[in-house]
């Protein structure tokens, strides 16, 4: 008998559960409360409750090569840093290719999820849903994948701006926000220097009378933009510098990460420079708030005290009188209404997944979490792994560990995070991109390994410890394997090169001695790293590989 898999959510996360499911031969139905899919990418002029919201302008700060699924690259033409539109495109263009919408029952809401009376036995789930009528309807199923994501609960914590009752102004979550339209000739107040609040604060200032960036902590800001204009994360985001991670002192990689960023622009000057270290959490993404900051449009200002009437009054003394409107850019909750309260077991500040996927205290393995993660890297690909390794573990092709183990494993990885990164109610979950879809991948099968790769297929090797880690690099070998995947990945600058082509110039040609010595050293540095690297975490497949180039005696 085929085994039924409930996925609540048709975003990224879910239309990549409903692939993994039918790769493995469960049969998925998946429940998505709007007309289409997308989740957060679906844009909507008004914001609807429970549910993500972005704004009219949103271009995400992923490239396109670092942010697709592993078996089916984003168009060559389309542009490397994408706006909403196109990136919803993209996942129309992936659901009609794998033929997955006719999995999906559209207006259609969860209202709860429980265990089945016979669970101890079945592990089976009891599904109730609310269709575009109003109606409810109750479902049984043998898995239940929650792909709802983080970003539906806007967090406006009013109660800690003294004086708000008094504000004479508008106030709203960034949640709200749709486009500067209604902020012509205002003056501004943004709380939060995230992303969006970076976003917000640099478009609004293009029609408003002044924008002033309110922040508790500062932060560092990066550019998309690398050297000779690469992505930053097709540049940076490697094996080779996963490696250096490593092996130097995460205090000096900050050191040398901040250095230049200063080198940029400088942020103490700037008033961004941040309480924190470089790498203790995500960076801000945005090349044009620097820019801002210069021109006057946007003012950084430390944290809000006190608001009287259309005056703030700021934490260092300085008052910003007449203010029109206040954003608060101010994070969000996350919450699983549907699910009862003793299947989400709490760790610290976070809700405790094995893995960040699996509740470890259910008695049976038929419930998972799927892209409920941050890490300096897409949603996508995270999201696309966790989903392989959940469908394989419904199917029984994998097992997880004891209630007992997991456990332990969840409170490791709780103070692991609070060690190694700045972490909240707000945001209390944060990862290694690399390191996390290497452990995902090693529990699927699928993670690459580089010392086969160095006496199978050099050409890879080098492509895979040097280029940048892309989703292809977990098919190319394992469950799911994809015939496509090595060309992928050899073709994945040729795809980032392709929106430039707009008109002929022409090319340098040759490589200069300094260069060619240069890649000479970084090869001998390389090749010392991959070693020690290999020393510290011996791949199994290396020993096999040396066992069948040995020699057998007759």
């Amino acid at each position: 008998m085929v085994r039924t898999v409930a996925v609540i959510g048709a975003g990224p996360s879910g239309l990549t559960s409903i692939k993994s499911c039918l790769e493995e031969g469960l049969e998925p139905t998946c429940f998505e409360s709007s007309d289409d899919i997308g989740g957060l990418w679906k844009f909507k002029e008004v914001s609807e409750p429970n549910r993500a919201s972005i704004y009219r302008s949103l271009t995400i700060n992923i490239s396109k090569e670092m942010m697709c699924f592993s078996d089916f690259p984003i168009p060559a033409d389309y542009p490397n840093y994408m706006h909403h539109s196109r990136i919803l495109q993209y996942f129309r263009l992936y659901a009609e290719h794998f033929k997955l919408l006719q999995h999906i029952r559209f207006q259609t809401s969860v209202r709860s999820v429980r265990q089945r009376p016979d669970f101890s036995h079945s592990g089976r789930w009891e599904v109730v849903t609310e269709n575009r009528e109003g109606q409810e309807e109750r479902h049984m199923f043998d898995s239940v994948i929650v792909c709802s994501g983080h970003y539906s609960y806007p967090h406006l914590p009013l109660k800690d701006f003294s004086g708000i009752e008094s504000f004479e102004g508008k106030y709203f979550h960034s949640w709200d926000y749709k486009g500067p339209e209604d902020l012509y000739g205002k003056r501004v107040v943004v709380i939060g220097i995230g992303n969006s609040g970076g976003d917000i604060a640099v478009e609004s200032s293009r029609v408003a009378k002044q924008v002033y960036l309110s922040t508790r902590r500062g932060a560092w800001v990066i550019r998309v933009l690398s050297d000779n204009g690469l992505p930053v994360d097709m540049k940076y985001n490697t094996r080779f510098v996963h490696i250096l991670f490593q092996l130097l002192p995460v205090n000096w990689l900050s050191w040398f990460g901040e250095k230049k960023l200063n080198a940029m622009y400088d942020h103490t000057m700037y008033a961004l420079k941040p309480k924190h270290r470089l790498f203790s959490t995500i960076p801000v993404i945005n090349d044009e708030l620097p820019n801002k900051i210069l021109t006057g449009g946007v003012m950084v200002k430390p944290n809000v005290q006190q608001i009287r009437g259309s005056s703030v009054v700021f934490e260092d003394g300085s008052v910003v009188d007449k203010v029109d409107v206040i954003v608060f850019a101010t994070g969000y909750n996350y919450d699983f209404p549907f699910l009862p309260s003793n299947v989400m077991h709490k760790s610290g500040h976070r809700v405790g997944l094995y893995k960040h996927v699996f509740p470890p205290t259910l008695e049976h393995p038929t419930m998972a979490v799927v892209g409920f993660i941050h890490a300096l890297g897409a949603i996508m690909p995270q999201a696309e792994m966790q989903s392989r390794w959940v469908t394989r573990v419904f199917k029984g092709h994998k097992k997880l560990p004891s209630n007992q183990a997991m456990l332990k494993a969840v409170e490791y990885d709780t103070k692991d995070m609070d060690k190694n990164y700045i972490v909240s109610k707000l945001v209390p979950l944060q990862v290694d991109f690399v390191s996390y879809m290497d452990d995902i991948a090693g529990e699927v099968g699928v993670r690459p390994s580089l010392a086969w790769l160095f006496f199978t297929d050099y050409p890879l090797f080098k492509r895979v410890l040097w280029g940048p880690v892309t989703a292809y690099q977990y098919r190319i070998t394992g469950p799911g394997k994809w015939s496509g995947a090595r060309q992928a990945i050899f073709t994945q600058f040729e795809r980032m090169f392709q929106p430039f082509k707009t008109r002929q110039v022409e090319e340098k040609q040759g490589c200069s001695v300094v260069g060619r010595l240069l890649k000479l050293s970084l090869t001998a540095m390389v090749g010392g790293a991959a070693a020690y690297y290999f020393h510290l975490q011996p791949p199994s497949s290396l020993t096999y590989l040396l066992s069948k180039l040995t020699p057998q005696r007759a």
